[in-house]
């Protein structure tokens, strides 16, 4: 696994865009453009990729660390870094009144539909 494969993992899984990549490599005064970073996340085969060298990974990890967690005389809150899912963010009582309303909806008078070819269980094929 190459250090572009990481990077691409890490800025999925966290939701990164290239502006917050900028900014969290700023936080380790290491400055770089948006298009330069664009060049880690191209494929292999594109005439504008770059191979992302240790450097730039070991100060992104850095910048990510001081971004998540804080800096010694500052700490941040855990978990106030990291982007809330939108299902964390819907109580259980939202979710039983939703189902409520989509029962209430659906049609109660179609009957069940039996069909010719099911499988009737414990007839397998000898």
């Amino acid at each position: 696994m190459t250090n572009n494969d990481i990077f691409k993992k890490l800025r999925v899984a966290l939701m990164l865009r290239d502006d917050d990549i900028v900014e969290i490599l700023k936080l380790v005064d290491f400055k770089i453009s948006t298009s330069e970073l664009g060049a880690f996340f191209r494929k292999e085969d594109h005439p504008k990729y770059m191979e992302c060298g240790d450097q730039i990974l070991r100060n992104f990890l850095n910048g990510l660390v001081i971004h998540l967690r804080g800096t010694k005389e500052n700490p941040k809150k855990p978990g106030d870094a990291l982007p809330r899912t939108t299902d964390s963010n819907i109580s259980k009582k939202q979710k039983t009144v939703f189902k409520a309303q989509q029962r209430k909806k659906m049609n109660t008078d179609i009957t069940n539909v039996k069909y010719k070819n099911k499988k009737k269980p414990g007839s397998g094929q000898n």
